[in-house]
């Protein structure tokens, strides 16, 4: 009996992505860092290829790396996917429906590559006007969040990051931070708001992976011990 009292009891919430790691705090560190980091290489790519199409364009005196993007672009966007990928499984929680529907990595990287494909037709794709290129992006963002996704709470949080994300972007643009070619809607691309709904559902997956993989990390060394 004493014995049994000695034993470490397991921990109520999953924890850390590194094994030895227990410390929930810590934990989410260590999502935060690499969800930062995608996001990172992500706008770096993407924004490189809106540029080369001149979709953006942004002063020359802000153009400062070598990827021919302002410098502040990828901290934001790293930021931005850190706070994205962190909510949604923390939404799932606190809702009490844990998703379940396609979570293997395999299927997370499917995820990335329709994203990208997404922001890839945005840029080289040409339509006969702004509409149907809107109408078509809209149909291509729902249906990575169908294929990838298909919760409610993953449905609603996208809207509103396509919201604000999208609002931020104009209140940029009209202060002259840099502009858009073409814009059409509000100083902006009418379509814009479909890439950051697709971005919001891609990142939200992949914060959802990495919570479930910590989650397996922790219960199989439980299980060992």
């Amino acid at each position: 009996m004493a014995e049994n009292d000695a034993l470490p009891t397991l921990p109520k919430k999953c924890g850390p992505y590194i094994s030895s790691v227990t410390s929930r705090g810590m934990n989410l560190v260590i999502r935060g860092v690499v969800l930062f980091f995608i996001g990172v290489f992500l706008a770096l790519v993407l924004n490189l290829l809106q540029i080369q199409r001149n979709v953006t364009l942004f002063p020359p005196d802000v153009i400062t790396s070598i990827f021919s993007s302002a410098w502040w672009v990828p901290p934001c966007c790293g930021t931005a996917s850190a706070v994205i990928g962190l909510l949604y499984p923390c939404m799932d929680r606190h809702l009490g429906e844990p998703h379940k529907f396609k979570r293997e990595w395999s299927s997370v990287m499917r995820c990335v590559a329709v994203f990208v494909g997404i922001n890839h037709a945005s840029a080289k794709v040409d339509f006969a006007n702004n509409i149907q290129l809107s109408l078509t992006l809209a149909a291509l963002s729902i249906g990575l969040w169908w294929t990838f996704d298909r919760s409610r709470s993953g449905f609603g949080l996208g809207v509103g990051i396509a919201f604000l994300a999208t609002l931020v972007s104009q209140l940029l643009v009209y202060n002259g931070v840099y502009q858009y070619t073409s814009p059409d809607f509000l100083y902006v691309r009418s379509w814009l708001p479909c890439i950051f709904f697709a971005g919001g559902i891609t990142m939200g997956n992949i914060g959802r992976q990495l919570a479930m993989y910590e989650c397996k990390v922790i219960a199989e060394k439980s299980h060992e011990d």
